[in-house]
């Protein structure tokens, strides 16, 4: 074609199709009406549908605060804006009678965002948001009450979105997708086979989606993020926080997987479980809490700079083939390393994190100033500040950068005081910090007192005292606290001590009654339950199943005032009826203690788990 004639024919397709290269605003409103264009808030349309039925690729809606009971089914390129995931509600209880249904259908290269999302009445049926979704951005959404929060397959950003009471938060079906920093709580009531926070599946290991910085909280049978067949995922930064549930990151069936910088903590039987992926990479990892296999890895796994503490057994290997294990950290675990032996590189101290103490606490994971997990890991990784790589979470490349504080060790805990002839004997735990120097004891003859330099009794390096009282005593006092290389000083230890009215007659003093949380947790085949007595009383601990059934009475008896432990085994007790076994679950223990005019003094109860 000659220029002079192919000139005039573009500009003629260009003015004739402008209406293609010039993109649309509309609006919907409850109080809009059925009469296009919807171009203004004052002509808006009164449905979603409505408008999307008139929009072409690269239209903007809008859409205003209200309720809106109908399914959406999106075109291509096309933005849709909700007013907010707090009062923008698409509502689609009514609809959703089956699990194929979704409240919002997808298409490619779509946003979608502000909006909430009533799925369904029953959590078993259908989805929030479904569809293939190349280049299509879900975000800063909330999905509530349905089988599936967000089912996607091809390549969707998914994006700061809030999704709770669901069976399976985000499911990225044959994808490339990316799910970043959303917010996601299974449903604990949920009779789903598979229930998961993040749930990825192909049929062919050429997807290679990013799993990164999201929130997950899982209750009962779900996993948080479950990896089932194919796929090459890259995890990292997630927190996953687990209510006795099964795993953190479940891996299987494919050729790699990388999981990095991830924090797992809580009561589940598995932390990390490799079940199939023949090259993961486990780096900078850290895992804390009643978990019974906190990680289990096999043959060609590359695990490194991870640390795993307070849990049944640490690391558990499967298969050593060409496995690289080094520079981990196991801590405080019943058993820090299953079924192999570890080389040097590997450590087993306190990892001295800021603040672990309660998964309903405020946690902070980051190392204190003299953790020895400081520039501990592989030399060949670097942390972001160019430095020797961490062990534990934020480490290595995938971590971050920030000031280690110095703070006092823990407060002593476990004081035990016996009196004989007016020797005094009390002991109590061992503090593991890494800059730990020496214990300061405080003694004083009156109760309730104020520790300072005028009642420092001894500085001693050891975990035990004997003290020889003068026959004048009335009464004594003690409290301990822990001293670092720093001169850094934890608070003060509850107070132990006695009422002296003789050599022989005396009354032991107790700060408080309490329960504390049985150890192991979770366990097989037995674990201990620790109480302490503030005075004599008529104690009863008793074992319940879930169902409020008697499993056990294991105290109940008069006991003095003191610090008791007990063990419970839920393999063959006699005092299970006909001498039968326990089956794995959550079994509730209680105290009740009565004074010795019955008179009711403390009661408490606490959850533990048993897995077998």
């Amino acid at each position: 074609m000659k220029p002079k004639i192919f000139l005039p024919l573009l500009l003629s397709f260009l003015i004739l199709n402008s209406s293609l290269l010039i993109s649309t605003v509309r609006y919907v409103s409850p109080t809009g009406s059925s009469t296009p264009p919807y171009t203004s808030w004052e002509t808006a349309a009164d449905s979603i549908m409505e408008c999307i039925n008139i929009c072409v690729f690269g239209d903007t809606v809008y859409v205003a605060n209200g309720v809106y009971e109908e399914q959406v089914v999106m075109i291509p390129g096309l933005s849709l804006i909700g007013a907010g995931m707090d009062s923008c509600i698409v509502d689609t209880k009514i609809l959703a009678t089956n699990t194929s249904f979704r409240s919002i259908v997808a298409a490619d290269n779509c946003v979608l965002e502000g909006f909430k999302i009533i799925v369904a009445n029953n959590t078993e049926l259908g989805g929030g948001i479904g569809g293939t979704a190349f280049n299509t951005i879900i975000k800063n959404n909330r999905i509530t009450s349905g089988k599936y929060g967000i089912y996607l397959g091809s390549a969707p950003i998914i994006y700061m979105n809030t999704i709770d009471k669901i069976s399976s938060g985000i499911y990225l079906f044959n994808s490339n997708g990316i799910a970043r920093q959303n917010t996601i709580f299974t449903d604990p009531n949920s009779q789903s086979a598979i229930i998961a926070g993040i749930r990825i599946e192909t049929f062919n290991d050429n997807y290679y989606p990013i799993i990164d910085s999201n929130y997950i909280v899982t209750y009962a049978r779900a996993y948080g993020i479950q990896k089932s067949f194919g796929s090459n995922p890259t995890i990292t930064n997630n927190t996953i926080v687990l209510n006795y549930s099964p795993t953190g990151i479940f891996l299987s069936y494919s050729d790699s997987a990388k999981v990095f910088d991830n924090l797992i903590l809580g009561s589940g039987a598995q932390g990390i479980y490799n079940a199939a992926t023949q090259f993961l990479q486990l780096v900078n990892n850290y895992l804390t809490g009643n978990i019974g296999d906190l990680v289990t890895i096999g043959s060609n796994d590359l695990v490194k700079n991870n640390s795993v503490a307070n849990g049944n057994r640490g690391f558990e290997e499967t298969g050593n083939e060409n496995l690289i294990f080094q520079y981990n950290n196991a801590w405080n675990n019943s058993l820090n390393n299953y079924e192999f032996n570890v080389d040097s590189t590997n450590l087993e101290v306190d990892p001295m994190v800021m603040n672990d103490d309660s998964i309903e606490g405020d946690l902070d994971f980051h190392l204190q100033k003299y953790s020895p997990l400081i520039d501990a890991g592989d030399p060949n990784i670097l942390d972001k500040d160019s430095t020797r790589s961490d062990i534990g979470l934020y480490g290595g490349p995938f971590g971050e950068s920030y000031t280690y504080f110095d703070l006092a060790p823990h407060t002593p805990v476990n004081l035990n005081a016996t009196l004989d002839s007016l020797t005094v004997g009390i002991t109590w735990n061992k503090n593991t910090e890494a800059d730990f120097n020496h214990y300061n004891v405080y003694r004083d003859t009156t109760k309730n007192f104020q520790i300072d330099s005028t009642n420092l009794f001894v500085s001693t390096p050891v975990t035990n005292l004997i003290d020889i009282l003068p026959d004048y005593v009335p009464s004594i006092y003690y409290k301990i606290t822990a001293v670092d290389n720093q001169d850094n000083e934890s608070q003060p230890s509850e107070e132990v001590g006695f009422i002296l009215t003789s050599i022989t007659d005396y009354q032991q003093t107790i700060s408080d009654y309490r329960l504390y949380q049985n150890y192991p947790n979770p366990f097989n085949p037995s674990t201990k339950i620790s109480y302490r007595l503030k005075e004599r009383g008529y104690v009863k601990l008793y074992v319940y199943d879930i169902k409020g059934e008697l499993i056990s009475v294991l105290v109940n008896q008069t006991q003095e005032a003191g610090f008791y432990e007990v063990d419970f085994v839920g393999n063959g007790l006699p005092t299970v009826p006909n001498n039968s076994n326990l089956s794995s679950g959550i079994y509730i223990y209680q105290i009740m203690v009565r004074s010795e005019n019955n008179i009711p003094m403390f009661t408490d109860m606490k959850k533990m788990l048993l897995i077998k």
